[in-house]
């Protein structure tokens, strides 16, 4: 098995430093699948080239594998494991480029840190078919959605061809990526494109998943096919991999409830609670007047599109505490596509709520959307005093879940929404909360259902807009304490 790893520009000669292994030296590293060899066949200042050669023990790898086993036939010698690229290909990167797979570089670490020009090839990938998509489809509709230039050739089998499509491609990606996300969807990758895996796989594989597709895999279009793929459908693990990347991606889909009163095949489908939501923020914002705004906790950045198309908006902060979160947030938002005015008005930050951060004072007003029940309920008041008391801006619009309305939805008492959840309030409970926050702090408190009202629950989503006590009262809105 074979892959190289190209690096280009003024920077190049940098990539020994990323993945921490010298460009003048031949090394060799024992795994338990063969032997895997690191070693530079290209290297000038505009242009590095890394190969990793992965020589398979296949003999000794199906010894140990059958050791129980009385005899051994031709067929269990007889494979093409050691020539195409797959999960052992896979394992070999994460074993022999940790450091970068993890995104660490001493040397570099601004490098390490932002997208890099790249080139990566592999000569031999299997390229497994779906039933609508060939496997040469395949491979594009994986790597095309994160950025990359997809180069494949195929070839037929047969001494004239005439046997049909090889099911192994020659692929070539360019672009410029982050070195960490490369090698994470490689390693993610490889075994979806082979639909197979050289070792069992156990529940562990679900937390590798998650870990290694965080800020790509949760909004990658064929994000059920390679969950499906790397973990061999096995359905409980397939259902745990993926309520947890929906949580990651805040991406459930929380439509409201169907009312079979509201009309059959036809009928107009429901809005989802996430829009709704979106809707119900932004009307809080552009209420109160706010010119300069925070999001805090913005995840990949689904609100920050919906504020930077607003003109009346001057300024925009988005604030996670995940550096790897924020890169994509910035790719996502495709930066690079709006204007220069659009790009100003928006900086990332890494923060956290629960901690202050002079930079927060002084903004008009800093959302708080779907946060608070990610926290552990030990950290709210660290969140209270951070946000309400040294930040302190003149508005907070803050959403969470009604815990009463999680019937409607089949949820058991204490079953939340998300699997990150640490609680979720009630209505009483969240009422009692906000207005006591609102009589520490100084602020006047609004109360506000999002989504289709139950007459008993409530709305799915409620909202509290806090208005600090000095702040001018926006026409034509009541005391809300």
């Amino acid at each position: 098995m074979f892959l190289t790893l190209t690096m280009t520009g003024a920077d190049a000669p940098a990539l020994g430093h990323l993945l921490r292994k010298h460009p003048d030296r031949v090394q060799t590293f024992t795994l338990p699948v063969g032997a895997a060899t690191v070693f530079y066949p290209e290297s000038t200042p505009e242009r590095v080239t890394a190969a990793l050669l992965l020589e398979v023990d296949p003999i000794g790898m199906v010894k140990r594998r059958l050791k129980s086993r009385d005899g051994l036939s031709l067929t269990d010698y007889v494979t093409d494991r050691p020539y195409a690229a797959s999960s052992m290909l896979a394992v070999a990167l994460g074993r022999v480029f940790n450091t970068a797979l993890n995104g660490r570089s001493e040397s570099y670490p601004e490098l390490a840190a932002g997208p890099v020009p790249l080139e990566i090839r592999t000569p031999a990938v299997p390229a497994r078919a779906t039933s609508r998509h060939s496997g040469a489809e395949v491979v594009r509709r994986l790597f095309e959605p994160l950025g990359w230039n997809v180069t494949v050739t195929t070839r037929d089998f047969g001494p004239d061809g005439s046997w049909g499509p090889a099911p192994y491609v020659d692929l070539t990606l360019t672009g410029r990526v982050r070195l960490a996300d490369a090698l994470s969807q490689l390693y993610v990758l490889l075994p979806v494109l082979d639909n197979a895996k050289h070792y069992w796989v156990g529940s562990d594989e679900v937390a590798k998943l998650v870990r290694r597709g965080e800020g790509w895999l949760a909004s990658h279009p064929e994000r059920e096919l390679i969950v499906r793929r790397y973990l061999k459908s096995r359905r409980d693990y397939v259902e745990d991999a993926t309520a947890r990347l929906q949580a990651l991606d805040d991406a459930v889909d929380e439509t409201e409830p169907h009312d079979p009163a509201s009309g059959g095949e036809g009928a107009e489908a429901p809005t989802p609670l996430k829009l709704l939501r979106l809707q119900a923020v932004l009307d809080a914002v552009r209420e109160v007047g706010a010119r300069r705004v925070v999001d805090l906790g913005c995840g990949e950045g689904f609100y920050l599109r919906a504020l930077l198309d607003d003109p009346a908006i001057t300024e925009i902060v988005g604030i996670d505490v995940s550096p790897r979160v924020l890169e994509y947030a910035e790719r996502r938002r495709g930066l690079d596509r709006r204007s220069e005015r659009q790009r100003a008005k928006l900086s990332l930050w890494q923060s956290s709520a629960t901690y202050r951060d002079d930079r927060l004072t002084g903004f008009d007003a800093i959302l708080l959307v779907e946060v608070i029940e990610h926290l552990d309920p030990d950290r709210i008041d660290a969140l209270e005093a951070s946000v309400f008391g040294a930040a302190r801006p003149a508005h907070v619009v803050l959403t969470t879940p009604n815990r009463d309305y999680n019937v409607v939805y089949g949820l058991p008492d204490g079953k939340w929404r998300h699997p990150d959840h640490r609680f979720e309030w009630t209505r009483a409970e969240f009422a009692a909360w906000a207005r006591r926050v609102g009589v520490r702090f100084g602020y006047r408190v609004e109360l506000r259902g999002v989504g289709a009202v139950d007459a008993e629950l409530g709305a799915p989503t409620q909202l509290a807009l806090f208005s600090r006590d000095d702040a001018p009262e926006p026409p034509g809105r009541g005391e809300g304490r």
